[in-house]
This record gives C-alpha cells, sequence and structure tokens, in this order.
C-alpha cells in the first residue's frame, strides 16, 4: 500500500507541475471567488496542493519506526521519532535564512519535488525490504517493552489529550506573544521551535525530564502567566515574552514526557502515533475554529490549556497511585518497606495538584471578568481579536476611544463633540495622505478615493460633497465598528463623501470589480495595511501594482502608508517605483503625540503635478538608499529579512 502511495504521490506532482506554474503552486484559478472567511478555502487548497505528499510524510514517520523494530537489533524506535522532530526543527531555523532569501517561490517548489523524489525512492527500498522480512522477525518484541495486552479507552484518552494539550499550547502562546504582547518579525519562529525541542528531549528518553521539578514550575508560572494578563506595567514586553516561552517548555515537557512515558510496546506503535496525530489536530481545531466563539475577548484558551495540561498531568499522577505496585515503571525496585511512603507521598503530590489548580482556574475567571471590565468591547474571529479601549482618560475634555488589533493601532476618535471631526492616528492633515486628500489637482472638485484598509475609517473625513470613497476591508468586525457598531466611532457615518465598503481581500476585489466593472479611475489610492508585523506581501509585488495602476487614473496618486516599527518598506516601494517609472514623494510627518502619532507615506505618480504642489513639495524627503542587492518583489519572490530595520 505504501508503494502504490508513493507511486501515486510522484505521479500527482509531475501532473501539478504540468497544469501549474510549480508542482506546488496552483495557478489562479484556484483563488477564493467569494468574500466569506477564507478557511474551508485555504483547506481546499493545501489538500489539493501538497494533501497526498504530506500524508505519505507524515504516515512515514510511524511506518519507519515500525519496520525498524523488526529490524534483529533490539533497539527502541521510539528515538527515530525524536530523530524526525530534529529535522523539522532544522527545516524550521534554516528557511528563513538559507532558502527564503535566495530562491523564488517555484524554485523552492521544485526543488522540495526533487527532493520529495528522493524521499519517495529511499522509502520505497525500506518498504521491500521490510516485505521481505520473515514473519517470525517481525513478531519479535523489543527489548525493554513488556506487556502485550491492548491500552485500555483510558491510556488511549491521555495519549490523545496530553498531545491535544501540547498543540494547543503551541498555537495559543503563538498568538499571544506574536499579536497580544510584541508584533516582533519571526517572533512565531520560537515557540514552534520550543515545541519541536520538547519533543526531542521526551523521544530521546526523556532527557532532562522531572517530574516532580517540572511540576512545581507549572504551578509558579502557570500563576505568573495569569496574574500578568490584566498588562501589568512592571511585566515589559521582553519578560511577558520569556514567561510564555518558559511556560510553554514546562508543559510542553510534561505533556511529551508523559506520553513518552505512557508509550505502548512497539506491536501498539501506529494506534499510538495515531493518537498523538489526532491530538494534535485537536488541539489545533479548539484554538484556531472553537475558541473564537467560546472566548471572544481575548485569547484565554492559553490558560485554560495550561490549566488542562496541569489536570492531565494530575491524573496521569492519580493513575499510577491506583496502579499495583509490581506493575508500575521504574528505574530501581523500591525496596517494600518503602512502598507505602511512596503511595502516601503520590497521593499528597495529586491532592496538592488538585488544590492548585482550583486556585489557578477560580483566579483565571476572576482575571477575564476583570479584563472584560476594563474593555469597552472585543470582538474575536479568524483575523484575531479587536478591541476598544478609551484613551486619555486622565484628561477628559480628550478622552478618545481607540481601536487595537493586538498591539497594532487601528486609530482613534476622540468622545468630545467639537473634536469628533479632528483626523487622528497616521492621517493628520500634515500626514502624506492628508496632503495627498487636500491639495490634489482635482480640488476643488469631486474626488474617487480607494483605500486598502479601513481601520475606524479616518480618511473619508477628508471626503467632501461630490466625492466618492471606496474601501476595501477583509476583516467583517473591523467594518462593523467603522460603520458605528457600538457607537464609537463615525468618520465613515459623518464623512460628507458617498462611501462605499467592498468585504474581502483588497486584491482580489480590485482584481475582479476591473474584471467586471473596468477601472475606477481612482484620484488616490490609499494603500493601508502595513502597520503590524504580519504584512501582506501579496498587496506590495509587481502584479499587485499593475493592478493598483490600471485602477488609477492617469495623474492618480498611490498614497502608502509605510509606518513600521520593524520594517523598511519604503525600499520595496522604492524598487517597484523604479520598475513601474513613477515618480516618488516621501512625507515624514511627527506626530503631537495626542492628536495623531508618527507616520511615514509614500505618494507615487505618473505624474508630477501633485507631488510638486507646494504643500507636498516643501514636506518630500528622500529614504534611504535601495541596496543594489534588493530583488523587486513579485508574486513568485519577496524578503521581509532583507527589510528588517
Amino acid at each position: 500500500m505504501h508503494l502504490v502511495l508513493l507511486g501515486l504521490s510522484v505521479g500527482l506532482l509531475i501532473v501539478t507541475g504540468i497544469a501549474w506554474p510549480s508542482p506546488l503552486t496552483p495557478d489562479a484559478g484556484w483563488r477564493p471567488a467569494d468574500n466569506v472567511l477564507p478557511i474551508l478555502g485555504i483547506l481546499k487548497v493545501l489538500a489539493v496542493a501538497v494533501g497526498v505528499p504530506y500524508f505519505l510524510l507524515a504516515s512515514n514517520s510511524t511506518l519507519m519506526q515500525a519496520w525498524f523494530s523488526r529490524e534483529p537489533t533490539g533497539r527502541m524506535p521510539y528515538r527515530l521519532y525524536a530523530l524526525s522532530n530534529a529535522g523539522s526543527l532544522a527545516a524550521l531555523i534554516t528557511y528563513p535564512i538559507l532558502f527564503e532569501p535566495g530562491l523564488t517561490l517555484r524554485a523552492q517548489a521544485y526543488i522540495w519535488s526533487g527532493a520529495f523524489v528522493v524521499f519517495a525512492v529511499s522509502a520505497g527500498i525500506l518498504a521491500l525490504r521490510a516485505a521481505r522480512r520473515p514473519p517470525a522477525a517481525q513478531a519479535e518484541p523489543v527489548a525493554g517493552m513488556k506487556g502485550e495486552a491492548r491500552p485500555s479507552i483510558g491510556v488511549y484518552l491521555l495519549w490523545l489529550g496530553l498531545a491535544a494539550c501540547a498543540s494547543a499550547l503551541l498555537i495559543s502562546v503563538t498568538n499571544q506573544i506574536t499579536q497580544e504582547v510584541a508584533a516582533i518579525p519571526f517572533l512565531w519562529i520560537v515557540p514552534l521551535s520550543i515545541y519541536l525541542l520538547t519533543f526531542i528531549l521526551a523521544f530521546s528518553g526523556g532527557l532532562l525530564y522531572s517530574r516532580r521539578i517540572y511540576l512545581v514550575g507549572f504551578f509558579i508560572l502557570a500563576f505568573i502567566a495569569i496574574w500578568m494578563m490584566p498588562r501589568l506595567p512592571w511585566f515589559s514586553m521582553g519578560s511577558q515574552i520569556a514567561i510564555f516561552c518558559v511556560l510553554l517548555f514546562v508543559c510542553s515537557m510534561i505533556c511529551h514526557s508523559e506520553l513518552y512515558a505512557l508509550r505502548p510496546p512497539a506491536r501498539r506503535l501506529p494506534s499510538f502515533y495515531l493518537a498523538v496525530a489526532g491530538g494534535g489536530a485537536l488541539g489545533g481545531v479548539f484554538v484556531n475554529l472553537i475558541a473564537p466563539y467560546l472566548f471572544t475577548t481575548g485569547f484565554w484558551e492559553l490558560q485554560w490549556a495550561v490549566l488542562a495540561s496541569g489536570a492531565l498531568a494530575t491524573i496521569v499522577l492519580a493513575r499510577e497511585q491506583q496502579t499495583p505496585p509490581g506493575t508500575r515503571r521504574r528505574k530501581r525496585k523500591a525496596p517494600a518497606d518503602k512502598e507505602l511512603p511512596a503511595i502516601l507521598r503520590l497521593k499528597l503530590a495529586v491532592m496538592a495538584c488538585i488544590s492548585g489548580l482550583v486556585i489557578l482556574s477560580g483566579l483565571m475567571i476572576a482575571v477575564m471578568q476583570a479584563f472584560a471590565s476594563n474593555t469597552l468591547l472585543a470582538r474575536r474571529n479568524f483575523y484575531g481579536v479587536l478591541r476598544v479601549w478609551e484613551t486619555n482618560t486622565e484628561q477628559p475634555e480628550n478622552l478618545a476611544y481607540q481601536l487595537t488589533h493586538g498591539r497594532t493601532v487601528h486609530g482613534f476618535q476622540f468622545a468630545a463633540d467639537e473634536l469628533r471631526d479632528v483626523p487622528t492616528t497616521y492621517y493628520a492633515e500634515t500626514s502624506g495622505v492628508g496632503l495627498a486628500l487636500l491639495h490634489h489637482p482635482s480640488r476643488p472638485g469631486s474626488l474617487r478615493v480607494g483605500g486598502l484598509g479601513l481601520g475606524i475609517g479616518v480618511i473619508a473625513h477628508y471626503g467632501q460633497p461630490g466625492d466618492d470613497f471606496r474601501f476595501y476591508e477583509i476583516n467583517p468586525d473591523m467594518i462593523r465598528l467603522a460603520e458605528g457598531d457600538g457607537g464609537f466611532f463615525s468618520f465613515v457615518a459623518d464623512s460628507e463623501a458617498e462611501t462605499r465598503i467592498v468585504a474581502g481581500d483588497a486584491r482580489l476585489s480590485l482584481e475582479r470589480e476591473l474584471t467586471r466593472e473596468g477601472s475606477h479611475a481612482f484620484d488616490v489610492l490609499v494603500l493601508d495595511a502595513f502597520s503590524g508585523d504580519a504584512v501582506p506581501l501579496h498587496l506590495l509585488t509587481r502584479e499587485a501594482f499593475e493592478v493598483y495602476l490600471d485602477q488609477l487614473d492617469s495623474d492618480g496618486v498611490l498614497a502608502v502608508n509605510v509606518s513600521n516599527r520593524y520594517f523598511d518598506l519604503s525600499l520595496p516601494i522604492y524598487r517597484l517605483a523604479e520598475a513601474f517609472g513613477l515618480e516618488v514623494a516621501m512625507i515624514v510627518d511627527k506626530g503631537d503625540g495626542l492628536r495623531s502619532y508618527d507616520s511615514i507615506w509614500m505618494l507615487l505618480s505618473r505624474e508630477r503635478s501633485l507631488l510638486d504642489q507646494p504643500a507636498v513639495a516643501s514636506r518630500a524627503t528622500t529614504g534611504a538608499a535601495v541596496p543594489a542587492g534588493l530583488r523587486l518583489w513579485t508574486d513568485d519572490y519577496s524578503n521581509l529579512l532583507q527589510v528588517l530595520r
């Protein structure tokens, strides 16, 4: 069966390599055709592009260990699982440093496909070798693994639960530190590396694991992680990241080491790994698809996953307490007169764990209630958590409502009627986009304005009678809040222009409208989706700019917000401007800290008419020199590592 599937997977790669730009990159026909949440579309594309090869790679680990256990060496097969995770860790670290900077997506796909063919041939040779081994040799037990009884339902559930907790913790910690703590580029690599490292240590024979030490550390770190959720000031960004990462390490070590301790004899290995894989999938499904509907105000699944891992460790302890002394595994058999004290210590440990979990659960509920009371509104969906906060509370006359997505601010609006119409954040009248809208050569007169990224709709403030403002926004909750849901923001509703909001990915929507309706001939097209660390690179490629220019009037202006703490996005923009022969003016605006923030905008146009306006020309500055080695970004190649500040 494995040989047939290996052949099928290689054949499918050949077919997709002929039909698509590369064996793993679907053509444009696979782009989503509607503007609904993309979960099903993502799964469909992944299933078609890499489904069969991924299935073979995933199943291969179990098969290799099963075949290895039949070899007459008597060695344990579980170390191969540590080896496979070491390979995953090596790939994780080397990909963004070695492969992505120098190779296009198409080149990567062909190299990967070639490597997969080598793997398929090697796996096929081992499959034939295993098939030729005599049945008697296949039945040999592995040394050190006693007891051939089928594991109980409780053991299967423990396998499933421990794997699910570790997986849920990985994704939860990643969400927490990258969206709620710091929008630092490539920070997601750290928790995934920790997760893989714990697999390696656990399945290498339980290295560095002491249950007593790890359980004590677990309760200390769990308490700190819950305590610092209200954003107490003495927990700096660095300390929060460190605490969450150490917590992930401790909890994952507990889960994976207890998994290793509960491993079955080699002949039960397939069901063991099926449970582990199923648990990992369940953890991902819970965090990504279920938790957003259970915890609508934040990533609370992190703390509950921590408590669940502690509960499972307690169940393991309680299970050992009920296991007859002669059947428990231990490195050395304890003397009979010391067995009773050991059982008593185990009972005390179980009671202590239960008491600690009850206290932590009560504290967690209290923190969730307190957090909810300090947030005016919170909405969570596939794209993360949007929150509305009060700012300037110490200055009632300047009280404002601010919308944030994790650490990224999407705008604020003053509460006082006399300040309600003041453009704020990155969109002040002295900002690049403010200058472009106030001093466009078409003024006085009507403007056609497009906005990629809505936020709270601050730029709608610049709309005048006869203007047409069209916004493109992918997050449906963002749209509802900008349209006035909750009564916090009214820039869109108060605008004198005719405003329209198009839901869905901005680039796909622009392409679709270009095909169906022709060009909108925008006078100003605003690109404002690059403030966070998760930069939507498909909006900054040559193909994307072709769409923008097709949708732009001949003397129209592209206004690009390149304000970003971590990336110098002006560099790829300059390269794109050079490729399309566009004139450029960079506007650096120092905000006053109260009504506006520091911002950097780049204004691009085919004509110099707007850029030569005195109000614009007097503020224009020259950006950093573009490195000679910086390649033009395309749909096939982009590299954020090159533009890190």
